[in-house]
Protein backbone atom coordinates (compact mmCIF):
# COMPACT_ATOMS: atom_id res chain seq x y z
CA UNK A 1 0.00 0.00 0.00
CA UNK A 2 2.87 2.30 -0.39
CA UNK A 3 1.93 3.56 -3.91
CA UNK A 4 -0.61 6.55 -4.02
CA UNK A 5 -3.48 3.70 -6.05
CA UNK A 6 -6.07 4.30 -3.56
CA UNK A 7 -8.36 7.26 -2.04
CA UNK A 8 -10.00 7.27 1.40
CA UNK A 9 -12.94 8.42 1.37
CA UNK A 10 -15.56 10.26 4.42
CA UNK A 11 -18.55 10.35 4.73
CA UNK A 12 -20.66 12.23 7.53
CA UNK A 13 -23.54 11.09 9.38
CA UNK A 14 -26.40 12.67 7.75
CA UNK A 15 -25.60 11.23 4.97
CA UNK A 16 -25.03 7.89 6.46
CA UNK A 17 -28.75 7.94 6.90
CA UNK A 18 -29.29 7.52 3.30
CA UNK A 19 -26.64 5.04 2.58
CA UNK A 20 -29.06 3.19 0.67
CA UNK A 21 -29.03 5.68 -1.72
CA UNK A 22 -25.21 5.92 -1.71
CA UNK A 23 -25.08 2.50 -2.39
CA UNK A 24 -26.51 2.77 -5.77
CA UNK A 25 -24.59 6.25 -6.56
CA UNK A 26 -21.10 6.94 -4.41
CA UNK A 27 -20.41 2.80 -3.85
CA UNK A 28 -21.13 1.26 -7.37
CA UNK A 29 -22.92 3.77 -9.15
CA UNK A 30 -21.99 3.13 -12.96
CA UNK A 31 -18.71 0.96 -11.53
CA UNK A 32 -18.14 -2.56 -12.15
CA UNK A 33 -15.60 -5.31 -11.00
CA UNK A 34 -12.35 -3.30 -10.36
CA UNK A 35 -13.22 -0.30 -10.92
CA UNK A 36 -15.77 -0.75 -8.03
CA UNK A 37 -12.23 -0.57 -5.76
CA UNK A 38 -9.14 1.32 -4.69
CA UNK A 39 -11.76 3.48 -2.13
CA UNK A 40 -11.41 2.83 1.51
CA UNK A 41 -14.69 4.74 3.37
CA UNK A 42 -14.36 5.85 6.65
CA UNK A 43 -17.98 6.27 8.15
CA UNK A 44 -19.50 8.33 11.03
CA UNK A 45 -22.76 7.19 12.76
CA UNK A 46 -26.22 6.90 11.52
CA UNK A 47 -27.61 10.83 12.03
CA UNK A 48 -28.70 11.49 15.69
CA UNK A 49 -27.16 8.30 16.71
CA UNK A 50 -24.19 10.19 18.89
CA UNK A 51 -26.69 12.80 19.81
CA UNK A 52 -28.98 9.80 22.27
CA UNK A 53 -25.17 7.90 22.84
CA UNK A 54 -23.55 11.49 24.36
CA UNK A 55 -26.06 14.32 24.48
CA UNK A 56 -27.54 16.42 21.20
CA UNK A 57 -24.75 18.52 19.88
CA UNK A 58 -27.64 21.45 19.67
CA UNK A 59 -30.04 21.69 22.16
CA UNK A 60 -27.57 19.57 25.16
CA UNK A 61 -30.29 17.27 25.51
CA UNK A 62 -28.54 14.49 27.51
CA UNK A 63 -28.06 11.18 26.22
CA UNK A 64 -26.42 7.96 27.89
CA UNK A 65 -23.50 9.66 28.52
CA UNK A 66 -24.95 12.90 30.32
CA UNK A 67 -26.94 10.58 32.18
CA UNK A 68 -24.51 8.34 33.97
CA UNK A 69 -22.35 10.98 34.14
CA UNK A 70 -25.33 12.50 36.41
CA UNK A 71 -26.94 9.27 37.76
CA UNK A 72 -27.70 8.44 41.42
CA UNK A 73 -29.89 5.55 40.52
CA UNK A 74 -28.64 4.35 37.15
CA UNK A 75 -32.23 4.21 35.96
CA UNK A 76 -32.14 7.15 33.38
CA UNK A 77 -29.11 6.05 31.40
CA UNK A 78 -30.51 2.25 31.42
CA UNK A 79 -33.53 4.11 29.65
CA UNK A 80 -31.55 6.13 27.65
CA UNK A 81 -29.56 3.13 26.26
CA UNK A 82 -32.57 1.28 25.69
CA UNK A 83 -33.85 3.93 23.43
CA UNK A 84 -30.29 4.11 21.33
CA UNK A 85 -31.14 0.55 20.99
CA UNK A 86 -34.50 0.99 19.27
CA UNK A 87 -33.73 3.43 17.27
CA UNK A 88 -30.43 1.67 15.89
CA UNK A 89 -32.67 -1.22 14.74
CA UNK A 90 -35.33 1.45 13.41
CA UNK A 91 -32.40 3.17 11.18
CA UNK A 92 -30.41 0.12 10.08
CA UNK A 93 -34.47 -1.53 9.13
CA UNK A 94 -35.05 1.58 6.97
CA UNK A 95 -31.81 1.04 4.97
CA UNK A 96 -31.48 -2.75 4.75
CA UNK A 97 -33.99 -4.52 2.75
CA UNK A 98 -32.96 -8.36 3.04
CA UNK A 99 -34.20 -9.81 6.17
CA UNK A 100 -31.66 -11.82 6.94
CA UNK A 101 -29.21 -8.40 6.77
CA UNK A 102 -31.73 -6.81 9.48
CA UNK A 103 -31.48 -9.69 11.69
CA UNK A 104 -27.67 -10.04 11.50
CA UNK A 105 -27.88 -5.96 12.64
CA UNK A 106 -30.73 -6.96 15.16
CA UNK A 107 -27.68 -9.53 16.83
CA UNK A 108 -25.00 -6.56 16.09
CA UNK A 109 -26.27 -3.95 17.93
CA UNK A 110 -27.67 -6.05 20.77
CA UNK A 111 -24.46 -7.56 21.37
CA UNK A 112 -22.90 -4.12 21.60
CA UNK A 113 -25.51 -2.49 23.83
CA UNK A 114 -25.40 -5.47 26.07
CA UNK A 115 -21.45 -5.60 26.59
CA UNK A 116 -21.76 -1.54 27.08
CA UNK A 117 -24.49 -1.46 29.43
CA UNK A 118 -22.67 -4.46 31.41
CA UNK A 119 -19.41 -2.65 31.40
CA UNK A 120 -21.34 0.61 32.90
CA UNK A 121 -23.04 -1.21 35.58
CA UNK A 122 -19.40 -3.30 36.35
CA UNK A 123 -17.61 0.55 36.34
CA UNK A 124 -21.07 1.76 38.71
CA UNK A 125 -20.88 -0.95 40.96
CA UNK A 126 -17.30 -0.59 41.59
CA UNK A 127 -17.32 3.37 42.23
CA UNK A 128 -19.12 2.96 45.00
CA UNK A 129 -16.27 2.28 46.91
CA UNK A 130 -14.05 4.97 47.77
CA UNK A 131 -10.86 3.87 46.05
CA UNK A 132 -12.72 4.51 43.09
CA UNK A 133 -13.50 7.44 41.53
CA UNK A 134 -16.04 7.62 38.68
CA UNK A 135 -15.02 10.58 37.17
CA UNK A 136 -11.31 9.72 36.53
CA UNK A 137 -13.06 7.74 33.66
CA UNK A 138 -15.68 9.64 32.40
CA UNK A 139 -13.36 9.84 29.23
CA UNK A 140 -13.01 6.43 28.13
CA UNK A 141 -16.90 5.79 28.59
CA UNK A 142 -17.61 8.72 26.47
CA UNK A 143 -15.44 7.38 24.00
CA UNK A 144 -16.91 3.74 24.62
CA UNK A 145 -20.23 4.72 24.28
CA UNK A 146 -19.25 6.89 21.49
CA UNK A 147 -17.57 4.16 19.41
CA UNK A 148 -21.12 2.44 19.11
CA UNK A 149 -22.21 4.49 16.71
CA UNK A 150 -19.71 4.05 14.41
CA UNK A 151 -19.62 0.48 14.39
CA UNK A 152 -23.44 0.19 13.96
CA UNK A 153 -23.11 2.28 10.86
CA UNK A 154 -19.91 0.20 9.38
CA UNK A 155 -21.58 -2.36 9.70
CA UNK A 156 -24.73 -1.97 8.45
CA UNK A 157 -22.79 -0.45 5.52
CA UNK A 158 -20.98 -3.62 5.32
CA UNK A 159 -24.07 -5.88 5.05
CA UNK A 160 -25.70 -3.70 2.75
CA UNK A 161 -22.68 -3.75 0.17
CA UNK A 162 -22.26 -7.23 0.38
CA UNK A 163 -25.90 -8.03 -0.60
CA UNK A 164 -25.19 -6.19 -3.55
CA UNK A 165 -22.32 -7.91 -4.35
CA UNK A 166 -19.36 -5.76 -3.40
CA UNK A 167 -16.35 -7.48 -1.58
CA UNK A 168 -16.83 -5.13 1.19
CA UNK A 169 -15.40 -5.50 4.51
CA UNK A 170 -16.11 -4.20 7.78
CA UNK A 171 -13.26 -2.91 9.91
CA UNK A 172 -14.07 -2.08 13.48
CA UNK A 173 -11.38 0.56 15.12
CA UNK A 174 -13.51 1.17 17.87
CA UNK A 175 -11.40 -1.48 20.17
CA UNK A 176 -14.45 -3.27 20.90
CA UNK A 177 -12.93 -6.48 23.37
CA UNK A 178 -9.17 -5.72 21.78
CA UNK A 179 -6.13 -4.82 24.34
CA UNK A 180 -6.13 -1.44 24.97
CA UNK A 181 -2.63 0.81 25.40
CA UNK A 182 -1.91 1.02 21.26
CA UNK A 183 -1.20 4.57 19.66
CA UNK A 184 -3.75 5.79 16.70
CA UNK A 185 -1.18 4.92 14.47
CA UNK A 186 -0.62 1.56 15.53
CA UNK A 187 -4.02 0.96 15.90
CA UNK A 188 -4.42 1.68 11.85
CA UNK A 189 -1.57 -0.23 10.78
CA UNK A 190 -2.57 -3.18 12.87
CA UNK A 191 -6.18 -3.12 10.96
CA UNK A 192 -4.84 -2.64 7.77
CA UNK A 193 -2.51 -5.37 7.59
CA UNK A 194 -3.65 -7.78 5.12
CA UNK A 195 -6.56 -5.70 3.40
CA UNK A 196 -5.93 -5.05 -0.57
CA UNK A 197 -8.05 -1.63 -1.47
CA UNK A 198 -8.02 -2.78 -5.03
CA UNK A 199 -9.92 -6.02 -4.13
CA UNK A 200 -12.08 -5.17 -1.31
CA UNK A 201 -13.79 -2.09 0.06
CA UNK A 202 -12.82 -1.51 3.67
CA UNK A 203 -15.81 0.26 5.25
CA UNK A 204 -14.09 1.71 8.63
CA UNK A 205 -15.57 3.14 11.70
CA UNK A 206 -14.59 6.48 12.02
CA UNK A 207 -13.94 6.35 15.84
CA UNK A 208 -10.51 4.68 16.61
CA UNK A 209 -9.74 3.64 20.61
CA UNK A 210 -6.39 4.31 21.12
CA UNK A 211 -3.91 5.50 23.77
CA UNK A 212 -3.99 9.38 22.82
CA UNK A 213 -7.83 9.27 23.72
CA UNK A 214 -9.18 11.22 20.66
CA UNK A 215 -12.41 12.64 22.49
CA UNK A 216 -9.78 14.07 25.27
CA UNK A 217 -8.72 16.79 22.20
CA UNK A 218 -11.14 16.53 19.36
CA UNK A 219 -14.58 15.28 21.22
CA UNK A 220 -16.80 14.59 18.42
CA UNK A 221 -14.45 15.87 15.92
CA UNK A 222 -12.38 12.55 15.97
CA UNK A 223 -13.83 10.67 12.61
CA UNK A 224 -11.59 13.36 10.39
CA UNK A 225 -8.90 12.81 12.71
CA UNK A 226 -8.75 8.83 12.03
CA UNK A 227 -9.76 9.61 8.28
CA UNK A 228 -6.65 12.29 7.90
CA UNK A 229 -4.49 9.64 9.50
CA UNK A 230 -5.50 6.89 7.88
CA UNK A 231 -4.92 8.38 4.51
CA UNK A 232 -1.69 9.42 5.23
CA UNK A 233 -0.49 6.04 6.82
CA UNK A 234 -2.13 4.41 3.82
CA UNK A 235 -0.58 6.55 1.43
CA UNK A 236 -3.65 7.82 -0.18
CA UNK A 237 -3.60 9.46 -3.76
CA UNK A 238 -6.54 11.84 -2.40
CA UNK A 239 -8.93 11.92 0.75
CA UNK A 240 -12.17 12.94 0.36
CA UNK A 241 -14.85 13.85 2.50
CA UNK A 242 -18.65 13.38 1.08
CA UNK A 243 -21.25 15.87 2.50
CA UNK A 244 -24.93 16.87 1.50
CA UNK A 245 -23.57 19.59 -0.40
CA UNK A 246 -20.74 20.82 -2.21
CA UNK A 247 -18.37 23.50 -0.62
CA UNK A 248 -20.05 26.97 -1.92
CA UNK A 249 -19.54 30.78 -1.44
CA UNK A 250 -22.13 30.71 1.18
CA UNK A 251 -25.39 29.22 2.28
CA UNK A 252 -27.74 28.72 -0.50
CA UNK A 253 -31.08 28.38 2.20
CA UNK A 254 -29.49 32.14 2.93
CA UNK A 255 -28.67 33.78 -0.21
CA UNK A 256 -30.87 31.33 -2.34
CA UNK A 257 -29.29 27.80 -4.90
CA UNK A 258 -29.17 30.29 -7.80
CA UNK A 259 -26.58 32.90 -6.49
CA UNK A 260 -24.11 30.16 -4.49
CA UNK A 261 -21.17 29.54 -6.79
CA UNK A 262 -19.43 25.88 -6.03
CA UNK A 263 -16.10 27.40 -5.19
CA UNK A 264 -14.17 24.45 -7.02
CA UNK A 265 -10.71 24.89 -5.44
CA UNK A 266 -9.00 26.33 -2.65
CA UNK A 267 -6.17 25.85 -0.25
CA UNK A 268 -5.50 25.00 3.08
CA UNK A 269 -5.24 28.54 4.51
CA UNK A 270 -9.29 29.20 3.40
CA UNK A 271 -10.33 25.53 5.16
CA UNK A 272 -8.53 27.35 8.45
CA UNK A 273 -9.98 30.23 8.09
CA UNK A 274 -13.28 28.40 7.17
CA UNK A 275 -12.71 26.36 10.90
CA UNK A 276 -12.54 29.43 12.60
CA UNK A 277 -15.97 30.77 12.05
CA UNK A 278 -17.75 27.43 12.72
CA UNK A 279 -18.05 26.43 9.15
CA UNK A 280 -15.61 23.42 9.39
CA UNK A 281 -14.39 21.77 6.04
CA UNK A 282 -11.95 19.64 7.63
CA UNK A 283 -11.13 19.58 11.49
CA UNK A 284 -7.71 21.68 11.66
CA UNK A 285 -5.61 19.04 13.04
CA UNK A 286 -6.81 16.73 10.50
CA UNK A 287 -5.86 19.15 7.76
CA UNK A 288 -2.58 19.17 9.40
CA UNK A 289 -1.92 15.90 9.22
CA UNK A 290 -3.20 15.39 5.39
CA UNK A 291 -0.93 19.16 4.49
CA UNK A 292 1.94 17.37 6.13
CA UNK A 293 1.90 13.93 3.95
CA UNK A 294 1.14 15.80 0.55
CA UNK A 295 -2.36 14.13 0.66
CA UNK A 296 -4.96 16.59 -1.24
CA UNK A 297 -8.50 16.82 0.08
CA UNK A 298 -11.60 17.26 -1.95
CA UNK A 299 -14.88 17.99 -0.73
CA UNK A 300 -17.72 16.60 -2.54
CA UNK A 301 -21.46 16.52 -2.49
CA UNK A 302 -22.42 12.49 -2.10
CA UNK A 303 -25.29 12.47 -3.99
CA UNK A 304 -24.11 13.90 -7.63
CA UNK A 305 -20.73 11.41 -7.51
CA UNK A 306 -20.25 12.82 -11.14
CA UNK A 307 -19.07 16.14 -10.08
CA UNK A 308 -15.37 17.10 -8.99
CA UNK A 309 -16.52 19.10 -5.78
CA UNK A 310 -13.87 21.19 -4.63
CA UNK A 311 -10.21 20.23 -4.61
CA UNK A 312 -8.29 21.99 -1.54
CA UNK A 313 -4.53 21.70 -1.47
CA UNK A 314 -1.73 23.85 -0.88
CA UNK A 315 -2.10 26.00 -4.54
CA UNK A 316 -2.02 29.86 -4.56
CA UNK A 317 -5.05 31.27 -6.16
CA UNK A 318 -3.87 32.17 -10.07
CA UNK A 319 -5.60 36.01 -9.20
CA UNK A 320 -7.75 37.56 -6.07
CA UNK A 321 -10.74 36.61 -5.45
CA UNK A 322 -13.53 35.97 -2.59
CA UNK A 323 -14.11 32.98 -2.39
CA UNK A 324 -16.90 32.66 0.51
CA UNK A 325 -18.71 34.69 2.25
CA UNK A 326 -19.66 33.04 6.28
CA UNK A 327 -20.79 34.70 9.56
CA UNK A 328 -20.92 33.41 13.11
CA UNK A 329 -22.67 34.42 16.35
CA UNK A 330 -20.26 35.59 18.96
CA UNK A 331 -20.23 37.22 22.23
CA UNK A 332 -17.33 40.43 22.72
CA UNK A 333 -15.34 40.46 25.52
CA UNK A 334 -13.84 43.78 26.10
CA UNK A 335 -11.28 44.78 28.84
CA UNK A 336 -10.60 48.17 29.40
CA UNK A 337 -8.07 49.96 31.95
CA UNK A 338 -6.81 53.38 31.81
CA UNK A 339 -3.57 52.52 33.22
CA UNK A 340 -3.32 49.17 30.70
CA UNK A 341 -0.97 51.71 28.22
CA UNK A 342 2.62 50.57 28.12
CA UNK A 343 2.16 47.58 31.00
CA UNK A 344 2.94 43.96 29.85
CA UNK A 345 0.69 41.15 31.45
CA UNK A 346 -2.75 42.16 30.98
CA UNK A 347 -3.47 39.44 28.01
CA UNK A 348 -1.51 36.61 29.29
CA UNK A 349 -3.70 36.90 32.20
CA UNK A 350 -6.97 36.92 29.92
CA UNK A 351 -5.62 34.72 27.52
CA UNK A 352 -5.23 32.36 30.66
CA UNK A 353 -9.01 32.94 32.16
CA UNK A 354 -10.29 32.41 28.30
CA UNK A 355 -8.10 29.03 28.26
CA UNK A 356 -9.13 27.66 31.86
CA UNK A 357 -12.42 28.16 30.62
CA UNK A 358 -12.58 26.51 27.31
CA UNK A 359 -13.29 29.46 25.57
CA UNK A 360 -12.57 29.90 21.62
CA UNK A 361 -11.17 32.69 20.58
CA UNK A 362 -12.39 33.67 17.29
CA UNK A 363 -10.38 37.37 16.58
CA UNK A 364 -9.17 40.30 18.44
CA UNK A 365 -8.01 44.00 18.63
CA UNK A 366 -6.94 46.01 20.78
CA UNK A 367 -5.63 49.79 21.33
CA UNK A 368 -3.97 51.38 24.50
CA UNK A 369 -6.35 50.97 27.21
CA UNK A 370 -8.27 48.30 25.95
CA UNK A 371 -8.28 44.76 24.86
CA UNK A 372 -11.01 43.33 22.72
CA UNK A 373 -11.75 39.41 22.09
CA UNK A 374 -13.95 38.12 19.89
CA UNK A 375 -15.18 34.92 21.31
CA UNK A 376 -17.77 31.93 19.61
CA UNK A 377 -19.27 30.92 23.66
CA UNK A 378 -22.04 31.04 25.80
CA UNK A 379 -23.46 33.91 27.96
CA UNK A 380 -23.02 31.59 31.02
CA UNK A 381 -19.46 30.43 30.15
CA UNK A 382 -18.94 34.57 29.69
CA UNK A 383 -20.38 35.18 33.32
CA UNK A 384 -17.49 33.23 35.00
CA UNK A 385 -14.80 34.38 32.89
CA UNK A 386 -16.24 37.99 33.46
CA UNK A 387 -15.72 36.97 37.43
CA UNK A 388 -12.10 36.10 37.37
CA UNK A 389 -11.44 39.04 35.25
CA UNK A 390 -12.82 41.34 37.40
CA UNK A 391 -10.62 39.55 40.72
CA UNK A 392 -7.93 40.03 38.71
CA UNK A 393 -8.41 43.27 37.14
CA UNK A 394 -10.12 44.82 40.38
CA UNK A 395 -9.72 47.89 38.87
CA UNK A 396 -10.70 47.95 35.01
CA UNK A 397 -14.62 47.79 33.10
CA UNK A 398 -15.03 44.43 31.88
CA UNK A 399 -17.99 44.07 30.03
CA UNK A 400 -20.03 41.66 26.99
CA UNK A 401 -22.40 41.95 24.33
CA UNK A 402 -23.84 39.89 21.98
CA UNK A 403 -22.78 40.55 18.17
CA UNK A 404 -21.90 38.58 15.18
CA UNK A 405 -19.16 38.68 12.80
CA UNK A 406 -19.45 37.95 8.73
CA UNK A 407 -16.11 37.16 7.45
CA UNK A 408 -15.75 37.31 3.50
CA UNK A 409 -12.57 34.72 2.76
CA UNK A 410 -10.58 33.88 -0.18
CA UNK A 411 -6.96 32.37 -0.71
CA UNK A 412 -6.03 36.01 -2.08
CA UNK A 413 -7.71 39.35 -1.36
CA UNK A 414 -4.89 41.35 -2.67
CA UNK A 415 -6.35 44.39 -4.80
CA UNK A 416 -10.25 43.94 -3.69
CA UNK A 417 -10.72 46.44 -1.08
CA UNK A 418 -12.81 44.16 0.15
CA UNK A 419 -12.58 46.08 3.79
CA UNK A 420 -14.03 49.32 2.09
CA UNK A 421 -15.93 48.05 -0.69
CA UNK A 422 -17.61 45.75 2.11
CA UNK A 423 -18.40 48.49 4.29
CA UNK A 424 -20.09 50.43 1.23
CA UNK A 425 -22.07 47.63 0.78
CA UNK A 426 -23.49 46.94 3.83
CA UNK A 427 -24.26 50.69 4.05
CA UNK A 428 -25.54 50.78 0.89
CA UNK A 429 -27.90 47.84 2.10
CA UNK A 430 -29.17 50.00 4.87
CA UNK A 431 -26.86 48.33 7.44
CA UNK A 432 -24.33 49.80 10.19
CA UNK A 433 -20.94 47.49 11.01
CA UNK A 434 -19.90 48.25 14.35
CA UNK A 435 -15.71 47.46 13.80
CA UNK A 436 -13.92 45.81 10.91
CA UNK A 437 -10.50 43.84 10.70
CA UNK A 438 -8.01 42.82 7.57
CA UNK A 439 -5.08 41.16 8.31
CA UNK A 440 -1.67 42.15 6.61
CA UNK A 441 -2.20 38.57 4.49
CA UNK A 442 -5.15 39.32 3.12
CA UNK A 443 -6.88 36.41 3.32
CA UNK A 444 -10.04 37.63 5.31
CA UNK A 445 -12.04 40.45 6.38
CA UNK A 446 -14.34 40.55 9.10
CA UNK A 447 -17.59 42.60 9.61
CA UNK A 448 -18.68 42.99 13.48
CA UNK A 449 -22.40 43.91 13.26
CA UNK A 450 -25.68 43.48 15.45
CA UNK A 451 -26.76 39.79 15.69
CA UNK A 452 -30.12 40.32 14.07
CA UNK A 453 -28.37 41.75 11.17
CA UNK A 454 -26.00 38.98 10.67
CA UNK A 455 -27.72 37.31 7.85
CA UNK A 456 -28.88 40.61 5.53
CA UNK A 457 -25.33 41.28 6.06
CA UNK A 458 -23.97 38.28 4.88
CA UNK A 459 -26.45 38.59 1.89
CA UNK A 460 -25.39 42.41 0.99
CA UNK A 461 -21.33 41.24 0.81
CA UNK A 462 -21.99 37.84 -1.16
CA UNK A 463 -24.52 39.95 -3.16
CA UNK A 464 -20.98 42.86 -3.86
CA UNK A 465 -18.23 40.54 -4.31
CA UNK A 466 -19.90 36.95 -5.72
CA UNK A 467 -22.80 37.69 -7.34
CA UNK A 468 -21.54 41.17 -8.37
CA UNK A 469 -18.55 41.20 -10.47
CA UNK A 470 -17.78 44.50 -10.46
CA UNK A 471 -16.67 44.62 -6.49
CA UNK A 472 -15.06 41.11 -6.73
CA UNK A 473 -12.05 42.40 -9.48
CA UNK A 474 -9.08 43.81 -8.83
CA UNK A 475 -9.50 47.91 -9.06
CA UNK A 476 -6.72 49.76 -11.48
CA UNK A 477 -4.44 51.79 -9.46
Amino acid sequence: MTQKTHTVEKIGGTSMSRVNQLRDTLFIGNRKGDDLYGRIFVVSAFGGITDLLLEHKKSGNPGVYAHFANSDTGHGWHDALNDVERKMQEVHKEVLEHPGDVELADAFVTERIHGARNCLIDLQRLCAYGHFRLSEHMLQIRELLSGLGESHSAYVATLLLQRAGVNARFVDLSGWRDDGGVTLEERINSALDGIDPQTEMPIVTGYAQCAEGLMREFDRGYSEVTFSKLAALSGAREALIHKEFHLSSCDPKLVGEDAVKKIGRTNYDVADQLSNMGMEAIHPKAAKTLRQANVPLRVTNAFEPDDPGTLIDDEKATSPAVEIVTGLDIVTLEVFEQDMVGVKGYDSTILDVLKRHNVRIVSKVSNANTITHYLDTSLKTMRRVEKDLAEAFPAAEVTTRTLAMASVIGRDLNGLSVLSNGLLAIAEAGHTAIGATQGPRNVDVQFIVERDMLQPVIKALHSAFVEDDARAVPRAA
